[in-house]
């Protein structure tokens, strides 16, 4: 399974660059906000990335990440 299936990035001469790693579990999301975890390491790849191309400054723009937590799984036949 890919961590990221889809990174949109967005930018623009001066606005706040914008990140998108789609649907991921709610345990990825909660390691992300501690700083730690796949998604960090995929966040930071992407940073690295940016910097690298040229498209934002070493420490001189906004990047926001956004990640929607994917719904859990519902059991619609439970055990009696």
């Amino acid at each position: 399974m890919s961590i990221a299936t889809e990174k949109k990035v967005e930018t623009a001469s001066e606005a706040p660059i914008v990140v998108s790693l789609g649907k991921q579990r709610r345990k990825r999301i909660k390691e992300l906000v501690q700083g730690k975890g796949k998604l960090m390491d995929e966040v930071n790849n992407v940073v690295a990335e940016l910097r690298t191309s040229g498209k934002i400054a070493p420490a001189a723009q906004q990047i926001i990440v956004v990640v929607k937590e994917r719904p859990k799984r519902r059991n619609l036949m439970p055990r009696l």
